[in-house]
């Protein structure tokens, strides 16, 4: 007769018991994250882009003349994921100059590890920032030369004459032709000049800002207006949102107006000669808000000024099959800007302190892969941010 092994049942500190033991602690750990750091997300701004399959990207964008970031939905003074510390260094002191340094001497991303480069950026914050007005001149002097958005960031009459055959920023071998009727919606120059803004803000999403550029059509309905605000003086739209959310604005129009009401009075700003694809429904555009006679006015990039801000920043590293709207706007700002700031700027699926963040401040849908080089971009930020050109804030509050 046999006799039954009365351990046989059990799961004495076997894999049952070892991986109710790893939940448990699991579980403790991320109670204890939430009591210490309030949500697991930061709510990041938009990555923007035009390009078809990418109708939201990582970047929302705004001028504004304000210190105070505004990046994360929700944030309170415990949840301070991006804490920019105001510590006692001063901009020009060794232990600053040192760790300027540390950043500086990174000339390409692969040479070190994200871990190390976000260990790097968390000490700096201890500096307070400085614009250095020579390094800053100098670098939007390039700008100047190079791209010059205060004459040709949109597409004017006096940068594209009647008669002009355009050439498109993809669609090389395309043309377009400015008749008289597509001549008439282009504003008669830039409406914005050189150094006009004291400070601005890129990203920022902030009511009393000077001036307020967001990307992409970003909501700001009451669930976001505590951390992005409502101001906004020009709103970018990516034409594959017309096309995949409003039909071509072929059928019914009245749902996007009702959008674009939602910003009020800001101008309108798309990329109607990025490729051949873009440019009928961006022309719609300006005809359903004549329809709904609308005073909010409607601009177009200017193709060639994509095209040289592409190759400057090729020129710097940034490797991608098209640049973030995001830098191209950055870009724009350092000339038209006397001191750019940047909110919500950043590249990666973990913040420096290692907690995992949305793709936008709203939803978490990613671009093509591939499509970008945010890391490059971002890591760009950080060097001109260490040289006093332009500050990028990675700390928290709500706006206004």
């Amino acid at each position: 007769m046999r006799y039954a092994d009365p351990s046989a049942n059990r799961d004495l500190l076997g894999n049952r018991t070892l991986l109710f033991i790893f939940i448990c602690a699991f579980a403790l750990v991320t109670l204890l994250q939430q009591i210490l750091y309030g949500r697991n997300y930061i709510k990041r701004g938009l990555q923007f882009g035009w390009q078809s399959g990418d109708q939201l990207s990582n970047w929302t964008g705004l001028f504004n003349v304000t210190d105070d970031p505004a990046v994360q939905s929700g944030s309170d003074s415990s949840s301070r994921y991006f804490e920019f510390y105001e510590g006692p260094f001063e901009y020009n002191s060794t232990r600053c100059l040192e760790l300027r340094h540390e950043i500086l001497e990174v000339k390409v991303l692969s040479m070190v590890k994200q871990s190390e480069l976000f260990d790097r950026w968390k000490s700096l914050q201890m500096c307070k920032w400085a614009m250095n007005i020579s390094e800053a001149n100098q670098f939007k002097s390039t700008l100047s030369r190079c791209c010059n958005a205060p004459a040709f960031l949109f597409t004017t009459q006096k940068n594209t004459p009647l008669g002009t055959k355009l050439k498109y920023e993809v669609d090389t071998s395309g043309i377009y032709h400015i008749n008289q009727e597509i001549f008439r919606m282009f504003p008669k120059d830039m409406p914005y000049y050189r150094s006009q803004f004291k400070k601005c803000a890129v990203v920022g999403e902030i009511n009393s800002a000077d001036f307020v550029f967001r990307c992409n059509l970003p909501p700001i309905s009451e669930k976001y207006t505590m951390d992005v605000g409502v101001k906004t003086d020009v709103v970018t739209v990516n034409p594959s949102i017309i096309t995949e959310r409003f039909h071509k604005l072929e059928k019914w129009r009245r749902p996007f107006y009702r959008v674009l009401q939602v910003y009020e009075n800001a101008s309108v700003l798309l990329p109607a000669f990025y490729n051949t694809r873009n440019t009928d429904v961006s022309i719609r555009v300006k005809y359903v808000l004549d329809d709904f006679e609308s005073p909010q006015a409607v601009y177009y990039f200017h193709p060639q000024y994509l095209v040289n801000v592409s190759r400057y920043w090729l020129s710097l590293g940034v490797r991608a099959k098209r640049i973030s709207t995001g830098l191209i706007l950055a870009t724009a700002a350092l000339e038209l800007c006397e001191e750019v700031h940047l909110f919500g700027f950043w590249a990666f699926p973990m913040n420096p302190s290692g907690l995992y963040i949305t793709h936008h401040y709203y939803d978490n849908v990613k671009p093509r892969p591939g499509f970008h080089a945010m890391p490059s971009e971002i890591f760009n930020f950080l060097h001109l941010h260490s040289r006093g050109i332009l500050r990028v804030h990675t700390g928290t509050c709500s706006c206004c």
